[in-house]
């Protein structure tokens, strides 16, 4: 079968034919529907560091996969042929990043780490579900702890922002969406944001109890200390810049809790595709072709994307 496969640093993915995966005790073997497109894949190919944290080499990206199980291993009770399911990206399976991922048509999972589609969640959906949904709305949920009547900001409306802010709206939050690209500003009154501008301290007068960065330029989480409330919340998942300067005599006379988030787990990815099956999240995706996943990444690299881009296989 071919995959799109990663070897070092600065050069690009290259296609190449690789053996059919077959299943270990203990494991399924996963037909591949759909497949996310990820920052941390433009990381991986760009970035020096990211390669400290995966391999084999060479190795199949894609982390964000769903599709139908076509064999159960010696010992799998669970599951069988057929079923619908996707893999938890942070779990012990680690598709993409320490073993092949979705960048192909057929990959292996531990059951552990599967989550079911239910009906009325397309493939596409259920891909963005496993990564950038379960960490938007881990941060947003489980680090954050977002309730009823609270008033949250949004720092970056990307894939995960969108999921984020359209998950604060029907938990019941006020959302406050602050965005750069002024062409997005529709979308976040379609998800149910209150107001939006191109930066979170114009909402310095709102008394945001909440933050959630999903940007992480540095200045952004400077700017999300001095935005939120008096004993509010700033939490940090976006990875922009990876250092920041920060105003801490705001943090400590505030009394800010500043957390970091990522990933999640698989009871939030279930979470995520009860809100999309309910209806109620129907985030923004952008289908490409599995030959077209190296531009794909290539237009995420440019930040040419409004979205998340998501390869669909037949």
């Amino acid at each position: 079968m071919r995959a799109w496969q990663f070897e070092r640093v600065g050069t690009p993915l290259a296609l190449r034919e690789v053996p059919e995966p077959r299943p270990a005790a203990g494991e399924v073997l996963i037909e591949i529907k759909a497949a996310g497109l990820c920052h941390t894949d433009v990381g991986i190919l760009h970035e020096p560091k990211w390669t400290e944290r995966i391999g084999p080499f060479p190795l199949t990206l894609g982390h964000e996969v769903a599709g139908v199980i076509a064999e159960v291993g010696a010992g799998v009770e669970d599951y069988e042929p057929g079923d619908r399911v996707g893999v938890f990206a942070a779990g012990r399976t680690r598709p993409g990043q320490g073993r092949d991922g979705g960048y192909s048509f057929r990959c292996t999972a531990l059951p552990e780490d599967l989550v079911r589609i239910p009906e009325g969640v397309g493939f596409e959906q259920a891909a963005l579900g496993t990564d950038a949904g379960c960490a938007a709305y881990h941060a947003l949920v489980r680090r954050g702890g977002v309730r009823a009547g609270d008033k949250v900001g949004i720092i970056g409306l990307g894939g995960l922002g969108q999921v984020a802010a359209r998950v604060a709206a029907v938990k019941g939050a006020t959302v406050f969406v602050a965005e750069k690209k002024q062409s997005l500003w529709p979308l976040a009154k379609e998800l149910g944001a209150q107001a939006v501008s191109g930066d979170i301290t114009e909402f310095a007068g709102e008394n945001l109890d909440l933050i959630i960065d999903f940007a992480g330029f540095g200045t952004t989480t400077a700017a999300a200390i001095e935005t939120v409330r008096e004993f509010g919340t700033v939490v940090q998942v976006g990875m922009g810049e990876l250092t920041a300067e920060i105003s801490t005599g705001t943090l400590i006379f505030k009394q800010i809790t500043l957390v970091g988030s990522r990933g999640g787990s698989v009871a939030d990815i279930a979470a995520v595709y009860d809100l999309v099956a309910a209806g109620e999240l129907k985030p923004q995706i952008v289908p490409i072709t599995f030959d077209e996943i190296p531009a794909g990444l290539e237009r995420l690299r440019r930040g040419e994307v409004d979205g998340r881009l998501v390869a669909v296989y037949d």
